[in-house]
């Protein structure tokens, strides 16, 4: 009997270990194909969206192998990938506005190690997300694919406090202004 995947929501994992997996590919190739180019997902918690943004990475990845009898399988080009700069802000901890910076640095270096991109520290953390995606644009030779997970993460973990908050967002709404 197959597990159910309770908790997981990293698609590699769920795919190499047999858990029960309810095939959304073919929703996910219809957004991609016929849609545009910015998507903003906004689900309840709990409602597969960290699921959803880790299959599309390896989608565009080209790791066919996790793809293997689902609806997508035949469908996807497979001899294209693309780089995937994935940031998930669960993985940070902010709790006042000087934090901002010193996270996002971690962060986008982390992000960063596979394209050999180096932050810049005379920059802001928006200034060094447009310079990761340069540098992978140029290191890959292809357009990037970014995928932001847990967007408002950092708000809510400061929503009892109405003035970090604001300059959170503020700091937010900088580092997201890149991306249009």
């Amino acid at each position: 009997m197959r597990k159910l995947p309770i908790g997981i929501s990293d698609f590699k994992k769920l795919r190499e270990e047999n858990f029960i997996y309810v095939d959304k590919t073919q929703y996910i190739y219809k957004l991609i194909t016929e849609g545009g180019g910015y998507y903003f997902l906004s689900r309840p918690r709990r409602f597969g969206k960290s699921l959803l943004i880790s299959t599309i990475r390896y989608l565009f990845e080209g790791r066919k192998e996790l793809f293997k009898g689902l609806y997508i399988e035949d469908k996807w080009d497979w001899n294209n990938f693309y780089p995937v700069i994935r940031i998930d802000l669960s993985q940070i901890a902010i709790r006042k506005e000087e934090d901002f910076e010193t996270q996002m640095e971690l962060l986008l270096k982390e992000i960063g190690k596979d394209c050999k991109y180096k932050y810049e520290k005379k920059y802001k953390a928006s200034g060094n997300l447009v310079l990761l995606i340069k540098k992978c644009y140029d290191y890959y030779k292809k357009q990037v694919v970014i995928l932001v997970d847990e967007y408002d993460k950092v708000i809510l973990d400061n929503i009892e406090n109405k003035t970090e908050v604001e300059k959170i967002r503020d700091l937010l709404k900088n580092f997201y202004g890149v991306l249009k």
